[in-house]
């Protein structure tokens, strides 16, 4: 396998692999890194379909990219995944899928027309006193000192930030600042990440520095994900004859090693509460999703709060018990033990028929809610929430069922060891309408109205003791790579596999992983789409700078004099040349 950039081998068809036709496949797992790896293993690997089986825990498939219309409980959403323009993968593997309602338009098709149509650009970005919108001037507020420290973190080789947390490296200058709370509240990140993960996202995400307070690189899909993307996936799979086998646990997979080669020879799984177990050959290749950020997820409703009782779940204990047999496979325990009582573990969707709240989400969006377009494209985030709570709409109807006068805003809290400002208690221990009436409380509507618009609602809390699990601090070799050295036959899928440069929780690790191992195992003769290289455009670099700045032109930042010195000698130097038209165009002169 080996990276490819440009356009000469992303529109390239591989030639089809040698004894594809007596491979067979199996996944463990359906979310989008599962449904991925059958996807090239059909489209790149020309493996025929029937050859190719998911094994799937739950009722339906789909994992983390979510969001259904449940019978009981009303509308669901666990969360959305941002994406961007430059999810190479991704868009790789959507240009083949085609919609459900239009078989001769893809899915990257629609994408692509509709956020040309009703691009993403945040009216607010944060706001605090009870609805009061901060001026979304695009202001960082970063200290030189915040700064260096980005700097310094950067310039760090991975090697040596094992197991180091964020603030470990930065200091209250850089938490202070509005750079930080954009960024926590837009990826999730908390103070005791890791800076290994961190570093690699200021360096995978530089080029969205000068939109952070707009969001304007943002880019969404029409309805929500599970209907958007994995739906079409699926019906694209069963289509190509792909078989799916749900209510399948798959326990354990057996891996017979010898000298330094690796080979899977058995999987034993649990279908429909009976323990079975398959055999494999050489030529029946292996796809684990280790572990997961949405299992034992836990739901309550809006009398009761989500319990926070759950057990371990299958995915992590068949990633402990291949991590039993060779160490090259991994230490789960890092990333599901030991979470920080300070994070985010609690979101909340929340359905209304009230029209008495669409005023205050007017003011704080200046959009709509009901126009169609997007409306908070993205987090809005609270500042001077105890719980941190952000709030997220998107275009609606969100989902295809949902009726004209159902308005559904999805709510999360990234401090779950605090209680609220409103409702004096800790998000994990609220009922649904509680979280529901903090939000109004923060949105700014009159108190003696709140219990009775929460009250109205259906709000539905979404425990997710996982969620996370991907930014726990880690070293090399906690996680797996992709395949495992000397490993013929088994791969690992999903953001808990290593792979070069990519940042997770985001749909394109998935994906990116997927293609890896597909690629790897049948050794397919196409480039692997790389990780977009913005860290290596030096434009990009001169604007994230200009950004950094509060938008400062080189002649304006606070130097010292030796630095000043430096800095004039240097633009006599460049004067007239092409570095001088560079520095213009990034706005630094």
């Amino acid at each position: 396998m080996y990276y490819s950039s440009g356009n000469y081998e992303a529109f390239a068809r591989p030639k089809k692999p040698a004894n594809a036709t007596k491979k067979s496949a199996y996944i463990v797992g359906s979310g989008l890194a599962g449904l991925a790896a059958a996807a090239f293993l059909v489209r790149d690997g020309q493996v025929p379909g029937n050859q190719i089986h998911v094994f799937e825990e739950l009722g339906l498939p789909g994992g983390s990219m979510d969001g259904i219309l449940n019978e009981q409980r009303g509308y669901i959403i666990r969360g959305g995944r941002e994406m961007e323009p430059h999810f190479e993968t991704l868009w790789d593997l959507f240009r083949s899928i085609p919609t459900l309602e239009d078989a001769s338009v893809s899915v990257l098709d629609e994408f692509y027309w509709l956020n040309k149509a009703d691009p993403s650009n945040s009216h607010t970005r944060v706001i605090e006193k009870r609805g009061t919108q901060l001026p979304s001037d695009g202001q960082l507020t970063l200290s030189r000192k915040a700064i260096d420290e980005m700097a310094k973190l950067v310039l760090t080789p991975e090697n040596q930030l094992d197991n180091v947390k964020i603030n470990q490296v930065f200091s209250d200058d850089f938490f202070k600042s509005n750079f930080w709370l954009y960024w926590s509240t837009m990826f999730a990140f908390e103070p005791w990440a890791s800076a290994m993960e961190m570093r690699r996202y200021l360096l995978r995400f530089v080029h969205h520095v000068g939109t952070l307070q707009n969001m304007s690189a943002l880019k969404f899909t029409k309805y929500n994900q599970y209907e958007s993307l994995i739906k079409p996936l699926i019906k694209y799979l069963e289509n190509h004859d792909v078989k799916f086998q749900y209510n399948t646990t798959v326990d354990n997979i057996i891996v017979k090693q010898t000298g330094k080669q690796k080979q899977a020879v058995k999987i034993e799984l649990t279908v429909d509460g009976k323990q079975q177990s398959l055999d494999l050959t050489p030529d029946d290749l292996v796809f684990v999703t280790n572990g997961s950020i949405t299992e034992s997820t836990t739901y309550g409703d809006n009398e009761h709060s989500a319990p926070a009782t759950h057990p371990i779940g299958a995915s992590w204990e068949l990633w402990e018990k291949l991590a039993a047999q060779d160490p090259a496979f991994g230490h789960p325990a890092k990333f599901y033990q030991n979470i920080p009582a300070a994070n985010w573990v609690m979101s909340a969707t929340c359905t209304f028929k009230d029209d008495r709240i669409v005023p205050y989400i007017q003011k704080i969006t200046g959009k709509d809610p009901y126009s169609g377009s997007i409306v908070t494209s993205g987090p809005v985030s609270i500042r001077d929430s105890n719980w941190l709570l952000g709030i997220s709409i998107s275009r609606q109807p969100h989902f295809q069922q949902q009726k004209p006068n159902e308005l559904i805003v999805w709510l999360y809290g990234l401090f779950s060891d605090q209680p609220g400002n409103y409702i004096h208690k800790k998000i994990t221990d609220c009922s649904g309408s509680e979280i529901c009436q903090e939000f109004l409380y923060h949105i700014g509507v009159p108190e003696n109205q709140i219990a009775e618009i929460a009250q109205s609602a259906n709000s539905i809390p979404i425990h997710m003791p996982y969620i996370t699990s991907y930014f726990m601090p880690r070293q090399a070799g906690d996680r797996p790579l992709v395949v495992p050295e000397g490993s013929s036959n088994l791969a690992f899928i999903g953001n808990f596999a290593e792979t070069e440069r990519d940042t997770v929780f985001t749909t394109e690790y998935s994906v990116r992983t997927a293609m890896e191992a597909v690629y790897r195992l049948l050794d397919i003769d196409r480039g692997v789409p790389e990780v977009f290289n913005s860290a290596f455009d030096l434009r990009t670099i001169l604007s994230a700078l200009y950004y950094l700045n509060d938008k400062k032109r080189l002649t304006e930042l606070p130097l010292t004099q030796i630095e000043k010195v430096g800095l004039n000698a240097f633009l006599k130097k460049v004067h007239g040349t092409y570095l001088e038209e560079i520095l213009k165009s990034q706005k630094l002169l």
